[in-house]
């Protein structure tokens, strides 16, 4: 499932990125956003959701949440 679909407040272990994009995999990276990371949705906004990523929050849009692929 991608982290769109995923229960609020439930950490996640982030399983792959569908994305071509190298810049965005780079940025992802450096967030600490890859597979094999924990990931937990805060709250589902209308233009994305809010994410806690190692000891940061962050506003991810619904494309990018989209790519994210949860287990």
């Amino acid at each position: 499932m991608n982290l769109r679909a995923a229960e609020e407040g439930k950490e996640y272990i982030v399983k792959q990125i569908e994305t071509d994009d190298e810049e965005l995999n780079a940025f992802l990276f450096s967030l600490g956003c890859y597979s094999g990371e924990p990931i937990t949705v805060i709250a589902h906004k209308k233009g994305g959701c809010v994410v806690s990523i190692k000891d940061g929050r962050y506003n991810i849009d619904v494309e990018l949440a989209e790519a994210i692929i949860v287990e």
